[in-house]
């Protein structure tokens, strides 16, 4: 399971749900990819402008940070969000329309709400109609835990002194590093601040090899080990 690291301080932006959700159709929805689906929207309609909103299919397909919750690979997770759309649509939630574009046929969907059923209505009677090249896609935006909460969520608690390493460390080194560092110590079952410093001491010194093709995990990370360690550490 993926660790949450809490909401940040501060004021945060937050997004308009209606009532109506939480009393009549969160107790029916039952499909995490449709449930999933319908969040999404509120949230990303809430991101555009304009007097009518609505989500193109490219919307959805765009957002892989989004998509790639549904399932585990790409490809079933984004079957499943084509599932949880046409769940949502079944079910009334959303509120379906094919449109020709100049790039071919375009599936436009809005909110089943009375500004959603007015925009409808009026595409049907050739009152207006979306422009494709309205809006560019939008996509969730990963905020990157910084290395307090990396260090707490996987090391343990931060001291003072701990802090102040941390925050030397981050200077020092390039924060990948500190976060492969930190994975490694996880894996070998080493959670010492000290640990982390002397693999990112030796990568610095030494050279870090960043090549994607890796040809023994096992042995790269027996090699990330520090000497004093790695009697300790049996493999």
């Amino acid at each position: 399971m993926k660790g949450f690291s809490g909401f940040p301080d501060g004021k945060m932006r937050l997004t308009q749900v209606p009532n109506p959700f939480f009393s009549d159709l969160l107790p029916i929805i039952d499909n995490i990819a449709e449930l999933k689906v319908t969040l999404y929207a509120f949230w990303a309609l809430s991101q555009k402008e304009g007097k009518v909103r609505f989500l193109r299919l490219a919307d959805f397909l765009h957002d892989t940070e989004f998509i790639k919750g549904l399932a585990p690979t790409m490809n079933l997770a984004t079957e499943a969000m084509m599932d949880g759309i046409e769940r949502a649509v079944a079910r009334g939630t959303f509120l379906h329309i094919n449109i020709e574009s100049a790039d071919g046929k375009m599936d436009v969907y809005f909110l089943n709400t009375e500004k959603g059923r007015a925009a409808v209505e009026g595409i049907t009677k050739g009152e207006w109609r979306p422009n494709p090249d309205d809006d560019q896609p939008i996509s969730l935006l990963v905020e990157r835990p910084n290395i307090f909460v990396l260090y707490e969520q996987n090391i343990g608690p931060l001291t003072p002194l701990i802090a102040d390493e941390l925050r030397d460390a981050e200077q020092t080194y390039p924060m990948r590093w500190i976060e492969e560092a930190i994975d490694l110590a996880v894996q070998n079952n080493v959670r010492k601040w000290r640990y982390i410093l002397s693999i990112l001491e030796r990568w610095r010194q030494e050279g870090k090899d960043d090549g994607t093709g890796r040809r023994d995990s096992q042995k790269d990370s027996r090699q990330s080990i520090p000497h004093e360690y790695r009697d300790i550490i049996k493999r």
